[in-house]
């Protein structure tokens, strides 16, 4: 008789446990969806919802990529002076700030080295050597690639201000622009993005209208543009599945056809 009380008891206290269980996942705020714009870990997005049923992003379930933008100014600020941008109206061009999702930014601009009191005598040259204290920080330091091994740390990064960038007269750039430091080495790529023939722009149809422009960083990773076999500094993803077929259309060869001769 003392079993059979047992077992009941216990099973009781079980059922209540998973009651109460359920009742705690129907409460909990449903986890964020987070999906990233073009690079994985350096243009996430959480989404949310601009309006009642109008989200700011809709996210792939096969990649975890942004499929399209409820409104691609969302989160935006003008981009800053960018020589050679005159043509641009005012505000028009926007970017998307990323200094405020890089966790270490905040301590190493304001702790560690703020330009008045670093804990340690700031390096008096540019030319490499160890620095303890940041390869404890970031362990990746010591294999950076890029530049064939022919650029370190300080090339990029202000001696002072390690939240800053800097540009070839020792003058600081901020993290959000950084266009201004990859131009330094790679001045055609600079001119083909402004441009707009490299990279990746969204917004209005207007030659001169809004658009918001992805930085340099947003798709190419600068620690590490030399990993993997295309040497590209992207990350591949399997793509989307082709759009489907209109009505009564057998295949899209006639996207294979050359175009109309003008």
């Amino acid at each position: 008789m003392k079993t059979h009380t047992f077992k009941a008891l216990l099973l009781t206290i079980c059922f209540g446990i998973l009651a109460a269980a359920s009742a705690f996942a129907q409460d909990a705020p449903p986890a964020d969806v987070t999906c990233f714009e073009s690079r994985k870990g350096a243009s996430e997005v959480v989404k949310h919802d601009l309006k009642p049923g109008w989200p700011n992003v809709k996210c792939s379930p096969k990649t975890g990529a942004v499929l399209w933008w409820g409104d691609p100014f969302d989160g935006t600020v003008p981009m800053g002076d960018m020589p050679l941008l005159d043509k641009v109206p005012k505000g028009n061009a926007v970017v998307k700030p990323r200094s405020e999702h890089l966790p270490l930014l905040a301590m190493c601009g304001t702790a560690c080295h703020n330009g008045k009191v670093p804990p340690l005598p700031l390096p008096t040259t540019k030319k490499p050597h160890p620095i303890p204290t940041m390869e404890g920080l970031l362990p990746d330091a010591k294999n950076l690639q890029h530049g064939r091994a022919r650029l370190w740390c300080l090339n990029c990064h202000d001696v002072k201000q390690r939240n800053k960038l800097v540009d070839n007269f020792d003058d600081p750039i901020s993290i959000d622009q950084p266009q201004l430091l990859c131009g330094k080495c790679h001045g055609d790529k600079l001119r083909d993005w402004r441009d707009g023939i490299h990279g990746k722009r969204i917004g209005e149809w207007a030659s001169t209208g809004k658009k918001r422009w992805f930085t340099c960083t947003e798709c190419h990773n600068p620690h590490n543009v030399q990993d993997g076999e295309r040497n590209r500094g992207f990350i591949q993803i399997e793509p989307e599945s082709p759009p489907q077929l209109t009505k009564g259309m057998k295949d899209a060869k006639h996207e294979l056809m050359p175009p109309i001769a003008h």
